[in-house]
């Protein structure tokens, strides 16, 4: 779920898009929760264009003065759900890496693919609506934020491995893998052992390693 590089309409650009407050009691947090999965449960299932702050609040069980106390918009509701789902996929790429460190190239290239592939298919119809929503978010300081730090990943896996001018391969590397899962799933694909398959062929084969 990385939409890179878009242009965003000027009102878009204006729009807050943080909530008003951060939860710190357990109850307010439990608030925000069940408005968060509420909206997640709306865009899967109906779409963008049948989520607002009321059906949200309906949905949530919440009223709607308690949802405009911590979110403002429609769109700072949908930027933290895409905000969520980047801090998950860095976190799965962070532990498989961990785990995988020194292993080798072939087995650490397997971890990090199977990482972002769970990613992509934990909830794929919810990933897909948000890249789609993303699109026209004004995020892109925190999507290179998101980019940096998944790219750190791989230049780490890269040069432990011996592997020269790593920042540039691990860029390649990231779109080819990104590439490749974004456009099976938008395709309804589901198959996590073919699609790991492919991609780490693809990875393999940009690193002059094949493997079939």
């Amino acid at each position: 779920m990385l939409a890179f590089g878009h242009s965003h309409p000027n009102a878009m650009k204006n729009l807050p898009l943080n909530p008003r407050k951060v939860p710190r009691q357990a109850r307010s947090r439990a608030t925000c929760d069940a408005i968060l999965a509420a909206a997640a449960r709306i865009l899967e299932r109906q779409g963008d264009e049948a989520l607002n702050t009321n059906r949200v609040a309906e949905v949530a069980g919440v009223s709607i003065g308690s949802l405009y106390q911590y979110y403002p918009t429609k769109e700072a509701i949908l930027a933290e759900l895409i905000r969520a789902m980047r801090q998950q996929m860095h976190d799965d790429m962070a532990a498989a890496a961990r785990v995988a460190a020194g292993s080798g190239l072939e087995q650490e290239v397997d971890a990090l693919v199977a990482a972002t592939l769970r990613h992509h298919l934990r909830n794929p119809e919810l990933a897909y609506a948000l890249e789609i929503v993303e699109e026209r978010l004004p995020l892109d300081a925190e999507t290179a934020a998101l980019k940096q730090g998944m790219r750190t990943l791989v230049v780490d896996m890269l040069e432990r491995n011996g592997i020269t001018d790593a920042p540039a391969i691990a860029f390649d590397l990231i779109a080819i893998g990104h590439g490749l899962a974004d456009a099976a799933i938008a395709a309804g694909e589901r198959d996590f052992d073919g699609l790991h398959r492919r991609i780490r062929r693809a990875v393999l084969g940009y690193l002059g390693r094949p493997r079939l």
